[in-house]
């Protein structure tokens, strides 16, 4: 019987550890690994929370001197990834621990990448043009939402082309995800937002995508449900351990699915977004989901039905037409809920920036798994929407 590889599909993820307290064993598992030198990626808000500090302190209780680099900023810069590289060259380094929301994840694994295979970060856009393994990768999220602890993407911020690049390669997944619902505390009500509509965004797109399966539509759709449940709560409610627990447990989710089902054209159009003006990732994508699902909607309606019915809305009876704007709204309202109530126009993106945005867009490999074929003159009308 002849196999048809387009039936395929892969499934990849880290060793996960989730729970409060989960960080207490980064020093525990550098023990484990037979790690010696060990570089701590993170940033100066991570430090000044003392997230930094514990993650450290439970190496040192190790007898497990690590290295500090810190100089990683939101959207995090290829020259930072070049300047943590050759720290952790000159150190000795042979291992990674992230302590972090995405950006210094991102980072961890972009001075991963070049450590072990040199050259520049740059270099590596694309889908698998990573050849030699990582360092040993121990990873400790600070935010809910970009599951760069257990996702195959590492995001770049290429500083002379003002594009936010995506090297997708199975190579980049980390070793090990301690995932701590506590290091959530310290997040910001804004940041809380954002980044819990950037879950959303991985959770829909990952169920839409030409490359998910029944195996990653499971954690997208339990993903959204959590995230349906508990997002709109934390605004009130923001010392509740219960609901950062179950919104940390969405983005897991939510990033199991992603990673293994690809993104669409939120993501890529995000990226250019961010690139071009440096906004939080996760903004951009709150204020471009409901104009894309708008846009994708009418090429896989059977996709979107799942999806209105876990947000809550009673479809039946509805036309298709009906559905569509309600989740439209749905979206809309949860976002705004959470105070990211503006438009792109009120975060500086000027009519004259949308071609040069939709021309980085179009050549994004997250628009490759989009249900919906998009040109360029596509990515401008739904630019153009959001304004």
């Amino acid at each position: 019987m002849a196999l048809s590889i387009e039936n395929l599909r892969k499934f990849v993820a880290p060793e996960i550890i989730f729970g409060n307290g989960s960080r207490f064993l980064a020093g525990e598992y550098c023990k484990k690994f037979y790690i010696q030198n060990p570089m701590i990626v993170t940033d100066q808000g991570v430090i000044d929370a003392g997230w930094a500090d514990q993650v450290e302190q439970s190496l040192l209780e190790q007898g497990i001197s690590p290295v500090i680099f810190s100089a990683v900023t939101p959207n995090p810069r290829d020259h930072e990834v070049m300047a943590g590289a050759d720290q952790y060259l000159s150190a000795g380094c042979d291992a990674i621990v992230a302590v972090g929301g995405g950006s210094p994840m991102d980072c961890a694994k972009g001075i991963g990448i070049v450590t072990s295979n040199s050259g520049n970060i740059l270099e590596y856009e694309g889908v698998d043009r990573i050849s030699a393994p990582l360092p040993p990768m121990i990873f400790i999220p600070t935010t809910a939402g970009t599951s760069a602890d257990v996702s195959q993407f590492c995001i770049i911020n290429n500083t002379e082309e003002k594009v936010k690049i995506a090297i997708i390669s199975k190579i980049v997944i980390p070793d090990i995800a301690l995932i701590d619902p506590e290091t959530t505390v310290t997040m910001d009500p804004y940041l809380t937002a954002c980044t819990g509509m950037d879950a959303m965004a991985h959770a829909i797109e990952a169920f839409v995508s030409t490359a998910g399966s029944k195996i990653t539509d499971v954690h997208a759709l339990e993903a959204m449900r959590l995230l349906n449940t508990y997002l709109p709560r934390i605004t009130t409610s923001p010392d509740d351990m219960d609901l950062r627990e179950n919104i940390m447990l969405a983005s897991m989710e939510a990033g199991l699915a992603f990673s293994n089902a690809v993104l669409g054209a939120v993501h890529a159009m995000a990226h250019s977004l961010g690139g071009l003006l440096d906004l939080p990732h996760g903004e951009c994508n709150s204020l471009l989901l409901e104009h894309v699902v708008n846009f994708n909607y009418d090429s896989v309606p059977e996709k979107f039905k799942p999806i209105a019915r876990t947000l809550g809305l009673d479809h039946r009876g509805m036309t298709r037409s009906q559905i569509k704007t309600a989740l439209f709204e749905k979206i809309r309202s949860l976002r705004i809920h959470l105070g990211i109530s503006k438009s792109l126009s009120q975060v500086n993106v000027k009519p004259q920036d949308i071609p040069h945005l939709s021309e980085k867009a179009v050549n994004d490999a997250c628009l490759l798994t989009n249900p919906r074929p998009a040109n360029k003159r596509d990515l401008q009308v739904i630019y153009e929407d959001a304004l």
